[in-house]
Order: structure tokens, then sequence, then C-alpha cells
């Protein structure tokens, strides 16, 4: 069983910078996929970000060209740049991995079996 530990969450203003980290421990593989999704009160698990087997990554609209994804020199570590937040990124950040991720599931919570604690991002007006 891989464990997944986010950190890196808080409270900021509009157009601020946040950014989030996760590390996976156990035994993952070098085409393991870690994605982000994220969850507001009342609302559905929707989907952030992918890094899809380590190779590419994968953005929802809401979010293109104000975050991205990168990998840390431990490869086991992957980091979500959160810039020019706004109030309606407002939510609980969750980080998430799977092995047999294929790409046209990848935007799917479901298809995920290992997922982190959460850590809540909040942006104020």
């Amino acid at each position: 069983q891989v464990r997944l530990v986010e950190s890196g969450g808080g409270s900021v203003q509009t157009g601020a910078s946040l950014r989030l980290s996760c590390t996976a421990s156990g035994p993952t593989v070098s085409y393991y996929t870690i994605s982000w999704f994220r969850q507001a009160p009342g609302k559905e698990r929707e989907f952030v970000a992918a890094f899809w087997r380590g190779r590419t990554t994968y953005y929802a609209d809401s979010v293109k060209g104000r975050f991205s994804m990168s990998r840390g020199s431990a490869r086991n570590t992957v980091y979500l740049q959160m810039d020019s937040l706004k109030p309606d990124d407002t939510a609980i950040y969750y980080c998430a991995g799977d092995s047999g991720v294929i790409l046209s599931s990848v935007r799917g919570h479901k298809n995920y079996d290992d997922w982190g604690q959460g850590t809540q991002v909040t942006v104020s007006s």
C-alpha cells in the first residue's frame, strides 16, 4: 500500500501563491500516476492536475495557466505550484495515486486507489 502525504496548504488572499507537496512512500513504480483533486464544501471532488506515469502533465481548464505540477529531485515527491489564486480555488486539496490509471481515465477520482489526508487551501477576497 502506498502512503501519500500532502503539505503546504494555508490561507492566502486573492492573487497570492501556494505550493503543495505530495510525498509517496511504499511500493511505487516508475509509471505511478500522481494527481491532485480538490473538494469544496457541498461540491463534488474535482480533478485539478495530473502527472501521468511520471511523464506528462494535465490540468483542468479552471487552473490551466495558473497551476503547474513538477517533480522534486527525490522522485517520490511532486509539487503543485498554485499562482494567481482565486476564492473559487478554496477547497481541501487531495493527492491521489495509482499505478493503473490510463490516460483517458486520469481525471476520474474513482480510478485512484491511494489517497492522502488532504490539505486545506483558503483564498479570501
